[in-house]
């Protein structure tokens, strides 16, 4: 029996009101979408507006691209699952066995505000699933509380860093700062160099802080399901 993966995407694509476009970073979907689905585990893609969520065009520069996304460009399967994505008020937990949340900057605007995003990370998580983010996508767990308590609260978690925030010149930007966020809410956060991989897994919520780190959030939650 094929194991099912649910990724949550982005529908946001405006940085603010710079007049400028965001959405979901291609290499944080493209790499852990390859990963888990080399491995036999079937994907399904949602966001809160459906149909083709917004590409943060900073992650199309030739200088983002990496082998996932070169294979994403070529591959007519996640096309089509791209231009196709489910509603997210339409998908529920217990059809899969595991939700995924990409990053790029749009999820800091739409799903951290997103109740229906939020009941399903619960939803996840209490029915001992795991829930994984990587780069901004933490910032999705914001308002995420299980029993009156932030999910992230006593966990041990990553996410992007003020430093990287500040290196991309967003920093007065973003409607918050992901590191900032993760520990007003008692997460325990850390971080390594900023742009190097890092994951960190604490039960069954896994965190990676930044693009690079795609990879590796999704080997974790391949260990997992």
């Amino acid at each position: 029996m094929n194991k099912k993966v649910l990724f949550v995407l982005t529908s946001h694509d405006e940085l603010g009101n710079t007049g400028l476009k965001t959405g979901f970073w291609t290499e944080e979907l493209a790499a852990p979408y390859y990963q888990l689905a080399d491995n036999g585990v079937e994907i399904t893609l949602a966001s809160p507006k459906g149909g083709l969520p917004p590409i943060d065009p900073k992650s199309e520069d030739p200088s983002a691209q990496t082998d996932a996304t070169r294979r994403m460009d070529n591959d007519p399967v996640l096309k089509e699952k791209l231009n196709n994505t489910h509603l997210l008020s339409e998908v529920k937990s217990e059809d899969f066995d595991a939700v995924f949340y990409p990053g790029g900057h749009g999820p800091l605007w739409d799903l951290a505000e997103d109740t229906v995003s939020r009941q399903l990370i619960v939803d996840f998580y209490t029915s001992g699933k795991p829930v994984a983010f990587v780069c901004h996508a933490p910032g999705v767990l914001k308002d995420v509380k299980i029993d009156g308590e932030y999910l992230v609260k006593g966990k041990n978690v990553t996410g992007f860093t003020n430093t990287e925030e500040d290196a991309v010149q967003l920093t007065d930007i973003v409607p918050f700062l992901v590191e900032d966020m993760l520990k007003a809410n008692g997460g325990n956060y850390s971080k390594i160099e900023d742009w190097s991989p890092y994951a960190v897994a604490d039960g069954r919520l896994i965190t990676g802080q930044n693009p690079a780190s795609s990879e590796k959030v999704a080997e974790e939650l391949l260990k997992m399901i």
